[in-house]
C-alpha cells in the first residue's frame, strides 16, 4: 500500500537516494582500462561475456536491420513514423540559429552554428525494449545534422533493429555497460570514437560516464526515473495510472502525488491497489510504489510547487498553465488532465532523456542544441579597434599582459 504522510514529512522522503557510484565506479575501472589499452580484443571479451555476443564483430550486420524493419508490424511502424516526425519537429525549435549583428559601427558579432561530428546513443535492453528512447536520442542528433550517429545496445531486440533502420541509423553495436561507453569514448578499430554519448543506462552505465567526463562529452549522470504529480482534485484511476506508468520502469522508480485532499489522497491510494492487480508489471510497479512512492498532503497548491522545485523531479505534472511561472526546476512539465507523461515519453514530440536525482536544477531534457557548438564570430573594423583599444590594453596591463596590450597597439603604430 502506498503511504500517505503530511508535507511535515515530505524532506525524508524527496530526499535523493544515494547512488552506489562510489561501489559502481571502482568496479567499472579496469573495464574503461583493458579497453583502451586493448581495444576491440577487450571488447569482444566483455561483448561476449556480458551481453551474449556470437559473432566475431560487435557491428549488427547492415542485413539483419534491413530484415528486422521488414519484419516490423505495420502498426508499429506507423507509430514510429508519426512519433519520429513530431519528436523531428520539436527539435528543430530547439536549434540556435546563426546569426551576425552590428553592435555599433564597424563592431560586427554573431556566432556560427556546427554540429558535433560523431555520436553515440546509447539504448539499454533489459527488462524492456526501449525504441522510443532511440528515437529519442537519433532523431535530434540527426536534426542537429551530425553526420555519424552510432548507436550501442546490448542485446538488442528486432524492434530496435527495425526501427534503427526506419530512422537511417548504419552503425548499431551490440555492447552495453561500461565496455560500450569506453568504446564510444576511446574508439576502436571496429567502433569510432565520437564527440558524445547520450542516453540512459544502469549504474555502471552511469558511472562510466562519470569517469570518461572530458575524454568523451556525455548529457547527464542518470539515476531512478521519477515523477511528481500535484493535484488538488481530479480523476482518481487516471491519477493512479499516472503513477504506475511511471512506477512500472523500475524497482528504484518513484511515483509522489502532492494534494491538498484527504479524500482524493485515500481514493488514489485505494486505486493503486485496484489497478495493481491487473497490472502485468506489478512485480515492479508494487515495489516501487511501497518502497520509494508516496501521496503528499499539502496545505496549498502553492506549497506544492515549492515542494517540488526543492525536489527538481525528472517528471512534473501540474494541474494547470497558472503553475506554470513558479516552475524552477523540472526536467519536463506537463500540463493538464490530458497530458500525461506517457505522451512524452513517445510521441507528443519533446525528448523524454531527462535529468534525473536533482540534476533538473541544473539542465532540462536532451536537446537538438546538445548535438551543436555554438561558435562566436567578431569582426571588427579599425575604428572600432580604435575606440575599444584604451579599454583592452588597460584591462591587459591590469593582469600583467603586456603582449596582449602591444598586439592592439601595433595596428596603430606610424
Amino acid at each position: 500500500m502506498i503511504r500517505i504522510i503530511p508535507s511535515t514529512q515530505a524532506e525524508r522522503l524527496l530526499k535523493r537516494r544515494a547512488q552506489r557510484l562510489a561501489e559502481a565506479e571502482s568496479a567499472v575501472r579496469p573495464i574503461l582500462e583493458a579497453v583502451r589499452e586493448r581495444g576491440d580484443r577487450a571488447l569482444l571479451e566483455f561483448a561476449r561475456h556480458y551481453d551474449g555476443l556470437d559473432r566475431k564483430t560487435v557491428r549488427v550486420p547492415a542485413r539483419d536491420l534491413a530484415r528486422a524493419a521488414a519484419r516490423l508490424p505495420r502498426e508499429l511502424r506507423d507509430a514510429v513514423r508519426m512519433a519520429s516526425k513530431n519528436i523531428r519537429a520539436f527539435a528543430a525549435l530547439q536549434l540556435p540559429p546563426a546569426r551576425m549583428a552590428d553592435l555599433e559601427p564597424g563592431l560586427s558579432l554573431g556566432q556560427i552554428v556546427r554540429p558535433l561530428e560523431a555520436v553515440g546513443a546509447y539504448i539499454p535492453s533489459g527488462r524492456y525494449p526501449l525504441p522510443s528512447t532511440l528515437m529519442m536520442t537519433v532523431i535530434p542528433a540527426q536534426v542537429a545534422g551530425v553526420p555519424r550517429v552510432c548507436v550501442a545496445s546490448p542485446r538488442p531486440a528486432p524492434v530496435i533493429l527495425g526501427v534503427a533502420a526506419m530512422l537511417g541509423v548504419t552503425e548499431l553495436f551490440q555492447m552495453g555497460g561500461a565496455h560500450a561507453i569506453a568504446a564510444f569514448a576511446y574508439g576502436t578499430r571496429t567502433v569510432p570514437k565520437v564527440d558524445r554519448i547520450v542516453g540512459p543506462g544502469n549504474i555502471y552505465v552511469a558511472a562510466a560516464k562519470k569517469l570518461l567526463a572530458g575524454e568523451v562529452g556525455i548529457d547527464f549522470i542518470a539515476g531512478p526515473t521519477e515523477i511528481l504529480i500535484i493535484a488538488s482534485e481530479g480523476d482518481p484511476r487516471v491519477l493512479a495510472a499516472d503513477m504506475l506508468a511511471q512506477a512500472e520502469h523500475d524497482v528504484e522508480a518513484a511515483a509522489v502525488l502532492l494534494t491538498t485532499s484527504a479524500p482524493l489522497a485515500r481514493a488514489v491510494a485505494e486505486e493503486i491497489e485496484r489497478q495493481l492487480e491487473t497490472l502485468p508489471t506489478s512485480p515492479v510497479a508494487s515495489k516501487a510504489i511501497a518502497g520509494n512512492s508516496a501521496i503528499i498532503l499539502v496545505r496549498s497548491l502553492e506549497e506544492a510547487v515549492e515542494l517540488a522545485n526543492q525536489f527538481a523531479p525528472e517528471h512534473l505534472s501540474i494541474p494547470s498553465m497558472s503553475l506554470l511561472e513558479q516552475v524552477r526546476h523540472a526536467g519536463s512539465v506537463f500540463v493538464g488532465p490530458h497530458s500525461p507523461e506517457a505522451a512524452g515519453d513517445y510521441a507528443s514530440g519533446p525528448n523524454h532523456v531527462l535529468p534525473t536525482c536533482g540534476a533538473a536544477r541544473l539542465r532540462g531534457g536532451l536537446s537538438a542544441a546538445d548535438f551543436l557548438k555554438v561558435i562566436s564570430v567578431q569582426k571588427l573594423s579599425r575604428a572600432a579597434l580604435e575606440k575599444l583599444a584604451p579599454a583592452i590594453t588597460a584591462l591587459a596591463r591590469a593582469e600583467g599582459l603586456e603582449a596582449h596590450a602591444r598586439s592592439v597597439e601595433r595596428r596603430f603604430d606610424a
